[in-house]
């Protein structure tokens, strides 16, 4: 079931924002879409607006049924009024309607909303994003509010260490001695190895969804398998709505060595923007392709996530397991030769 905030007020949904965007934001303006009661939608924009990205806005409130759009601008007036004057002349043009429109800076508040003068004083509303009872329920709820975005990229970063390096420098090695030039023109090797990977990622999906964690060296192993096309695309097959997912894909990245993050993270974007975080679901993408910066998958989720393309349609597209074997065929040696190419490139860090 997902979290249930009441809010009663402009207070209320600013200390809201923080727990749908996953950070505090500054200098950037939050678009919240609702149907009635249910919240379809939050993004978020860097302060001042891009005009080109803020446009995609609009296709996109349509598909997702919103009925009214609440704006919430954070930063000094010189930034947000003309920023809400841009995403409120565009709304209106496309007939949807603004409920509130924000800003906030400082622990205070100011509306535009209200047509005349005396609606607030001049040095705004004081407003608690902290400590207030909406702060209390989300947390109550699991949901996290990082202090700033830089935060929720740190939360990112590798955290193996050395231990970490020194594990999957055995697991590369094991991995080259048994990726022979024999194995890699052997469709039944192939088989089995593909059969062993998927069997690792639906148990690391199990282990992470009953409250479990995977070893050092079970992630490196993982991280590895992923490589492999059709082993990652068994896990992207496997997305659903719990949070098994997220926390298993972020333990990984995070857990990773650098170099070999990039499926794990373009997992975690799919994942996240899935439940419809697409504040994590970019970080991530950043994650994958520091990592690899052509690595398709991350590249195909940049698009969605910039775009602003709704998880829904993900969903509609996305193949189950049984159909990746139907679409792919039984395993081929050839489906090695990425990972092949990726130990032989690997860091002598991590090869030793």
């Amino acid at each position: 079931m997902k979290p249930t905030l009441l809010l009663t007020g402009p207070a209320d949904l600013l200390a809201a924002v923080p727990y749908l965007i996953g950070f505090h934001p500054a200098d950037s303006m939050v678009v919240i879409g609702s149907a009635g009661e249910e919240l379809r939608l939050s993004a978020r924009w860097d302060l001042p607006l891009a005009p080109d990205r803020i446009g995609r806005i609009v296709p996109v409130l349509r598909r997702e049924g919103v009925t009214a759009v609440i704006l919430a601008g954070y930063g000094p007036e010189r930034l947000v009024t003309p920023a809400v004057g841009t995403v409120t002349g565009l709304l209106a043009r496309a007939g949807i309607r603004v409920a509130e429109a924000l800003r906030a800076e400082g622990g205070r508040y100011w509306t535009y909303s209200c047509p005349g003068l005396g609606c607030h004083p001049a040095e705004g509303i004081p407003y608690d994003p902290f400590s207030s009872r909406v702060a209390a329920e989300a947390v109550l709820h699991g949901l996290v509010a990082l202090p700033d975005r830089q935060s929720l990229l740190r939360s990112l970063e590798p955290s193996g260490g050395a231990a970490m390096r020194r594990i999957t420098g055995r697991v590369v090695r094991e991995l080259r001695a048994r990726l022979t030039e024999t194995a890699l023109r052997d469709d039944g090797f192939a088989a089995a190895f593909v059969a062993d990977g998927l069997a690792r990622v639906r148990d690391a999906v199990r282990r992470y969804g009953s409250g479990g964690r995977l070893t050092d060296h079970e992630v490196a192993r993982l991280g590895l398998d992923l490589a492999v096309i059709r082993i990652r695309d068994e896990a992207w097959a496997l997305i659903d709505d719990s949070d098994a997912h997220v926390t298993l894909w972020r333990d990984v990245t995070r857990r990773l060595e650098p170099g070999f993050a990039a499926p794990a993270a373009s997992l975690l974007a799919a994942a996240s923007w899935w439940r419809g975080d697409g504040v994590l679901a970019g970080v991530a993408v950043e994650r994958a392709l520091a990592a690899d910066p052509g690595y398709s998958m991350a590249i195909l989720l940049r698009q969605a996530v910039t775009g602003l393309v709704p998880p829904a349609v993900f969903r509609g597209r996305m193949p189950t397991p049984g159909d990746l074997d139907r679409e792919m065929g039984p395993p081929r040696a050839s489906w090695l030769l990425p990972l092949h190419r990726l130990l032989a490139r690997a860091q002598p860090g991590a090869a030793r």
